[in-house]
């Protein structure tokens, strides 16, 4: 009785998967009791159609299965399937990484599917013909379930590979079972009570190990790599809960795994394949693989109106209801109708809900899954869809990455071995990922870690600096810190899962869950997911609403022959993720080691999944009608995501180590330089100098409209999109930054860090982006931006002693390999300069600059047309705090802008009230600038600048000379430890390139010397230099050298051509206001009275003070005003892009430019209110005119003449000048000089102190003669005495056949060649001056009290210059000239 019943539901599941079964057979084992099965076949097809993913299947068979049934017991004890050793192999389907098949029209696609649909149809039903008898009684029933519910499933050695080109994953599970449990997670024979509607199970898995190796052409792996995961074991609690006795599904699923600890090893080589097998994940979870045929794409662009609403199909006048609208079947991905084409990763894992958890045959299950069923099952799934908890949990994980190397055993034919060594750690604790979805309209998924951190392991490129010998600390391993530790935090990544002891399963109550988008984000906000995980937590929430209220059953049909209306689904994807505080180290150690990593993800380059479709428009597109359009500007979905850093600290070192040389120009996407490295011992540096980068919250939004492609296609053909619609076609980021600063720190022996001293205080900024999706949509559309960027930054502030800019600059150097490093001893001079200890006092303290600028903003954006950009910045303040002895600051203005200078010409201003700056006086710069995209393509128009200055005021103190002439006092007390570096013995080819090309600016004397070192030392280097590099490289050289000799009026010839072609087009409307520049023979702080950094404030303030002012030079600039032809003034700014209403077509029409300049003045002032004036105000009028020709070019550049026409109306001149001024210009200029023979002895010091080859004399020519016969050109320099086609003594190129130069041009030509290309340049100018006075006064030395003045007057002053080719012309006219002589009398004038 109980066997007709039992046995059929045995045997449908095992004949369904396993070929060539006789069922006769099978039943009288199983009466038995017991069956055995050998070498079983797997059918591969049915489990390709299961799966439902892009996968087939090589091969899959069962060694032996096993069913034990206690037919006496069947109440009491289990049904055992056992299933030993099962191995299958799968691969990519083919035609997925090559091009999709060939276009079918539509009508044969749609038939394909029917029949497709109908091929599967029948087999189904067949299947579900045997055992579909008479509903058993009751008792019959329920025995049934009982026996269902409690089979046990035991797998030993399941084995399952997966190939894709040279990749070979395998995961080997040595033994997998899984029964049915009690409460207390106990192996029971347990069954479902109107009580307790409760089920049970636990799956052990036990010793999985994963591998993956590479494969070569003939598919044999030539060396195993360590396995990516070694004998590793979890475990699985499912918990299903019933709504009554008779539900076939249960209402709630929970599904939990828990790792206690997961140890994952990567290898260099296997890094590339793991990155692989990472975007297989991501490509099937958005449903890329595979998700369309070409002619179904076409079927779908054809459907636009399908595509984005609110319109479904009859097909054969016949609706076909479906669960979930197709439209969104893939998860966020347009898919087909068809459930047989492939999905995304949602559906996916949906349609197996029903094959998991069915307890009877299952096929109606089945059936109700597929959508050519009818309408009545379908109904009766859609009543109420499961709740799906997936959860997976680690306790902790820790990822090795390793770097292998080739190692030849003893012998000589003994093979090769992989030997591996580890370089980085990463470890990870309490970590959790659990997904909840409730059909399709609903799917959350978070993920979260409590803490982390990354470690330096051994050592990396030849340098040991983490060896076990080192006896480094593990907080110096230590680069990476993220959150907590579980011993503090507690197991808060449990909570609420199967294995949490106070989770509502575990104490028999039913769990709640929010399914309500609104619900779900009031509730898992970013503080709870950080308090609940301390590093990391991602939450990606999907949800579907139906608009229409009818229930999410609404079908909509893509093949539609008939359409009709029936509501709207809005579809949101959102992702948030929180970054948790973080400590990031960058030594050397760590830097080298994540470089490495990047280097070894690059070296292997996989064709892409998903392939880019073109951009082309489909030619028989839909036009919307209006309704259409209105329910799109209604709805649109889009993904947003969000990312948040809380309290991030970086920390930068000097470099203890440098061979970024290795590493970056393969990541720059060019070839290795050189593999040989020199292996030494590392010792660290310290006291080690390093920067200190604090941000409280770094913010990034991203959105991006979910189906871009339809949505662009649809948009781009209205006539007239609405902005709205326009902004869903554009992808969007704004990035805030808060609370960021930055500082200087120094790491100590200890291994402690020093207080910081701060460079850059707290300041916050933003950045908006955006970007056209599909541009070549819109290429009728010429106004449309496709990218605009806008920038905004309200405050930003710089402060820094000397010492501290020369630790940066120490820093830099270190990393960059640019410039000489600095020894070790000034290094050490500078640390104690700036980190003095605690309550030490400085003998001589050094003042600090501080430079801030106010309210920065600029916006950028391209058009297909033109390229522009806008911006103002509010204010620019520069400032020196001097230390002075009472402890206190005084504060020095340097630079404030915007300053009212206006008056400042005249010193009138000196004795009137002067207003203080105003809040709201003007942003100191405002620009427009537009720039067509292709110079040659200006029809629509040229290129334009519109800018205006504010006055600046400019205090040249002497307190700056202070600051720069500061030099690092060396001590001997203390000695720092010196680093051993591990230096290349082979000098890498890319950098000598460099240093041969540079020859034309370096200095030669150096270079001279580093030739005899690398050519002269020993013969086979010569050789091997040589041969490596190409032979072009010393005639670039020759050429540079040849380039630096030429005539400076070859040079201006060639910037005019530069210059031109920038302004031939050109509108320009410049304004800029007077500057004033103060230069004080004594520094004038600013007195606590006034607004701090007002510059003429202060001068004003020493000028009526008390004590008496140091003698002060006042040098007023000119206002500047230039403005192009046929110009009208415009507002600066202007909203971008923009049209002038006369532009630019022709090259040329902007000239003739009109240039203005106005109160231009110089005067001093001295002690005791004096004020003598040395130039009056005055100012000019000019016009410049250029015109070009093109001339007849013999070489493929062409070259052009040009005439350049320049008119100036100067106002009258008149020159004072008496002894206290030429005094005061004289101590001055003294001062200045000083300063600068400081500057560069000390420039000079550096260089000879840092290369002592420098001095190393004469150098020898090569001894050894190179095999090729390139001999070393670079040593050839310019002698000032020879001709500039001769080279000095020290040049080695022989003469004769194997000179590389013998048969090629000689300097001369070259130069002459040169000049010729840059084309003629004829000059005209003219300078009109109505009248210059210059008045000389000095006290008379025979009587005191009395003064002598000189007048000298010349009237009507005119001057040309006629430059032409061939000639120079110089006119000048005076019209009267005439000196007086005067003498004042004591008490009256002269």
């Amino acid at each position: 009785m109980l066997e007709s019943y039992v046995t059929p539901i045995l045997m449908s599941y095992v004949n369904r998967y396993i070929k060539n079964l006789k069922p006769s057979d099978l039943q009288l084992s199983l009466w038995g009791g017991d069956v055995v099965l050998s070498k079983l076949e797997l059918k591969l097809d049915v489990l390709e159609q299961e799966l439902k993913l892009p996968f087939t299947f090589l091969s899959g068979h069962i060694h032996e299965l096993r069913i034990h049934v206690p037919w006496t017991k069947l109440g009491s004890e289990p049904v055992v399937i056992t299933i030993n050793t099962m191995e299958c192999i799968l691969k990519l389907k083919d035609g997925i990484q090559d091009d999709h098949e060939s276009c079918g029209s539509n009508s044969t696609n749609r038939s394909t599917a029917e029949n497709t649909k109908s091929s599967i149809k029948p087999r189904r039903i067949q299947q579900a013909a045997p055992t579909d008898p008479d509903l058993p009684p009751g008792y019959v029933q329920s025995l049934i379930r009982r026996v269902v519910n409690n089979v046990n499933i035991v797998i030993n050695n399941l084995i399952l590979k997966y190939v894709e080109d040279d990749i070979v994953l395998s995961v080997n599970i040595t033994s997998a079972e899984c029964y049915t449990v009690g409460e207390l997670w106990d192996r029971a024979f347990m069954d479902i009570s109107a009580t307790d509607l409760v089920l049970r199970k636990v799956i052990n898995f036990s010793d999985c190990t994963v591998c993956l190796d590479k494969r070569n052409a003939s598919g044999k792996i030539e060396f195993y790599q360590d396995p990516l995961l070694y004998k590793c074991s979890f475990r699985t609690r499912l918990h299903f809960t019933y709504d009554n006795l008779n539900s076939k599904m249960p209402s709630v699923i929970k599904i939990h795994t828990l790792v206690e600890s997961l140890k994952l090893s990567i290898t260099d080589q296997q890094l590339p394949m793991f990155i692989r097998i990472m975007q297989l994940g991501i490509a099937l979870y958005y449903g890329e693989i595979g998700n369309f045929k070409e002619g179904e794409i076409e079927d779908l662009t054809c459907h636009n109106k399908d595509m984005l609403g609110n319109i479904t199909g009859s097909e054969d006048e016949t609706r076909i209801d479906m669960q979930y609208p197709a439209q969104y079947k893939g998860q966020e991905l347009y898919s087909q109708q068809d459930e047989e084409q492939p999905q995304g990763w949602v559906s996916w894992a949906w349609s197996f809900v029903p094959a998991i958890v069915s307890y009877d045959d299952g096929e109606e299950d089945f059936v109700g899954n597929d959508p050519a069923s009818t309408m009545h099952q379908q109904k009766a799934q859609t009543l109420k869809d499961p709740i799906v908890s997936v959860g997976f949990y680690c306790t902790k994980a820790t990822v090795t990455f390793k770097l292998t190397e080739m190692q030849a055993e003893s012998s000589y034919y003994s093979p090769q071995k992989v030997k591996s060594k580890e370089v980085l750690c990463w470890e990870q604790e309490g970590t959790t990922v659990e997904a909840l979805m409730m059909g399709e309209p609903f799917f959350d998924c978070q993920i979260g870690f409590v803490g982390c951190r990354a470690m330096c392991l051994k050592g990396i490129m030849g340098v040991k600096d983490f060896e076990e010998n080192m006896n480094r600390s593990e907080t110096e391993a230590c680069f990476f810190i993220c959150g907590d530790n579980l011993s503090t935090k507690g197991f808060t990544y449990l909570t609420n899962s199967l294995f949490d002891y106070r989770s509502p399963e575990n104490n028999g109550t039913r769990a709640e869950f929010i399914l309500d988008s609104t619900h779900h984000k009031e509730t898992y906000t970013e503080i709870a997911g950080m308090q609940r995980f301390g590093a990391f937590y991602m939450d990606y929430l999907y949800t579907m609403e139906n608009t229409s209220g009818k229930g999410s059953t609404n079908q909509q049909d893509f093949s539609s022959g008939k359409s009709e209306d029936l509501g709207t689904v809005q579809e949101k994807s959102t992702k948030s993720l929180v970054i948790g505080p973080l400590d990031f180290r960058l030594d050397s150690s760590a830097v080298h080691r994540i470089l490495k990593m990047i280097v070894c993800a690059l070296e292997h380059e996989y064709e892409p999944y998903s392939r880019l479709k073109s951009d082309i428009k489909d030619e028989n597109e839909t036009i919307l009608n209006p309704e259409e359009v209105a329910f799109l500007e209604e709805y649109i979905p889009t993904r947003h995501t969000s990312v948040t850093l809380l309290k991030c600290t970086c920390t930068i070192s000097m470099a203890e180590f440098n061979l970024l040389d290795h590493l970056l120009p393969v990541i720059m996407g060019e070839k290795n330089s050189s593999n040989f490295m020199n292996t030494t011992n590392f010792q660290s540096l310290r006291p080690l100098p390093s920067i200190r980068i604090l941000v409280d919250k770094i913010n990034l939004e991203h959105s991006v409209p979910m189906y871009a492609e339809q949505l662009v296609h649809v948009v781009s053909s209205l006539t007239q999109p609405s902005d709205n619609l326009l902004h869903y076609c554009y992808v969007h980021c704004y990035l805030k930054i808060f609370g960021f600063q930055a500082g200087l720190t120094s790491l100590d022996c200890s291994g402690s860090y020093c207080l910081p001293v701060p460079i850059i205080p707290s300041f916050s900024a933003a950045l908006y982006g955006k970007l056209l999706k599909l541009p070549t949509c819109w290429t009728k559309r010429s106004q449309i931006a496709i990218t605009e960027g806008i920038f905004e930054l309200p405050n930003l502030t710089i402060q820094a002693t000397r010492a501290q800019t020369l630790l940066l600059q120490a820093i830099y150097q270190s990393w960059s390999h640019l410039g000489n490093v600095s020894s070790s001893a000034v290094i050490e001079a500078l640390i104690n300069e700036i980190f003095l200890s605690i309550g030490v006092k400085s003998k001589n303290p050094l003042p600090t600059l501080e430079g801030s600028i106010q309210n920065a903003e600029l916006k950028y954006c391209s058009t297909s047309l033109v390229k522009c950009a806008s911006g103002t910045m509010g204010s620019i303040k520069i400032c020196a705090k001097a230390p002075v002895d009472s402890g206190k600051e005084k504060l020095i203005p340097l630079l404030q802008g915007p300053s009212d200078t206006k008056d400042l010409h005249s010193t009138k201003w000196l004795n009137e009230s002067r207003k203080p700056e105003s809040l709201l006086a003007p942003d100191l710069m405002a620009f427009t600038i537009q720039v067509p995209q292709y110079i040659d393509y200006c029809h629509n128009s040229g290129a334009v600048l519109l800018c205006s200055i504010q006055g600046l005021a400019v205090n040249i103190d002497p307190i700056l000379y202070t600051w720069l002439i500061y030099q690092p006092q060396k001590r001997t007390s203390r000695h720092m430890q010196q680093p051993v570096v591990a230096v290349p013995l082979v000098m890498p080819v890319c950098r000598r390139k460099e240093d041969e090309v540079s020859i034309g600016s370096a200095p030669l004397a150096k270079q001279q010397s580093y030739q005899a070192s690398e050519y002269a030392s020993s013969p086979v280097k010569t050789k091997t230099v040589t041969e490596s590099r190409p032979l072009s490289v010393p005639v670039k050289a020759m050429l540079n050298i040849s380039e630096s000799c030429r005539s400076p009026e070859e040079r201006m010839k060639e910037f005019i051509g530069i210059v031109w072609n920038a302004v031939k087009h050109l509108t320009l409307q410049l304004e800029v206001q007077s500057c004033c520049v103060f230069i004080p023979n004594d520094s004038l702080p600013s007195p606590s009275t006034i607004v701090s950094g007002d510059i003429p404030g202060t001068v004003r303030s020493w000028y009526h003070g008390q004590t008496s002012m140091p003698g002060t030079l006042v040098l007023c600039l000119p206002q500047i005003k230039i403005i192009s032809a046929g110009h009208k003034y415009m507002e600066p700014l202007q909203e971008i892009p923009f049209v002038i209403p006369r532009p630019i077509l022709e090259e040329g029409d902007a000239f003739p430019w009109t240039i203005s300049l106005h109160n231009f003045s110089i005067y001093t002032l001295l002690g005791k209110q004096v004020t003598l004036c040395l130039v009056e105000p005055m100012g000019c009028t000019s016009t410049l005119a250029v015109t070009s020709q093109k001339l007849l070019a013999t070489g493929p550049d062409t070259r052009h003449s040009f005439v350049v026409c320049l008119h100036v109306d100067l106002e009258s001149l008149e020159i004072k000048c008496s002894n206290p001024q030429v005094q005061l210009f004289y101590e001055l200029t003294d001062t200045m000089n000083k300063v600068w023979n400081k500057i560069q002895k000390r420039g000079n010091l550096n260089l000879s102190s840092t290369s002592p080859e420098t001095m190393a004399g004469p150098v020898p020519a090569s001894p050894v003669r190179s095999s090729i016969g390139t001999a070393p050109p670079d040593t050839s320099t310019c002698s000032p005495s020879a001709d500039i086609g001769t080279t000095t003594e020290g040049d080695s190129i022989q003469a004769g056949e194997e000179s590389p130069f013998s048969d090629s041009v000689t300097l001369e030509q070259t130069t002459s060649n040169i000049g010729g290309t840059s084309g003629r340049v004829s000059l005209w100018m003219q300078w009109v001056l109505p009248k210059i006075t210059i008045k000389l006064f000095a006290p008379d030395p025979e009587n005191k009290g009395t003064e002598v003045c000189m007048v000298s007057e010349l009237e009507d002053l005119s001057a040309s210059i006629d430059v032409q080719d061939v000639y120079t012309k110089v006119k000048c006219k005076i019209e009267s000239f005439n000196i007086d002589h005067y003498r004042s009398r004591q008490l009256q004038n002269f």
